[in-house]
């Protein structure tokens, strides 16, 4: 099992897939990796050599991915929060963000439901 960026790549997938298990690292950026690495696509990881291997090291070091990019990702969120701008406010409220109704859905961003009760009526 070969590991780059901190992650294990599965050995018995084709190159360009096993390079999506890097967060960050899409179809199209595994291409360009593998293009720059000098790698066929069609190559699987167990048919790599520590050559390859490190030609592909070399070529994802100068992307960001991995726990430099969720920590962008976190400090873009935590920004749009302070500023406290519509994003921020919903991000605050865990409400979802990009125009959604939220009447009948968005049970992801909202949770689970939280029933509440209906008012009594007096009785006279």
């Amino acid at each position: 099992m070969a590991r780059i960026a901190g992650v294990d790549i599965p050995k018995n997938k084709r190159g360009v897939i096993a390079l999506t298990y890097i967060f960050g690292v899409g179809r199209t950026r595994a291409q360009d990796i593998l293009k720059k690495a000098g790698v066929s696509e069609d190559k699987k990881v167990t048919e790599w050599n520590d050559d390859e291997i490190g030609a592909i090291r070399e070529a994802v070091s100068f992307f960001k991915i991995e726990g430099e990019l969720r920590s962008e990702i976190q400090l873009n969120i935590k920004r749009l929060m302070d500023i406290g701008c519509y994003r921020g406010i919903r991000h605050r409220a865990g409400l979802p963000l990009r125009g959604q109704r939220t009447k009948n859905n968005s049970r992801t961003r909202k949770g689970k439901r939280k029933t509440v009760a209906n008012k009594k009526k007096a009785t006279k």
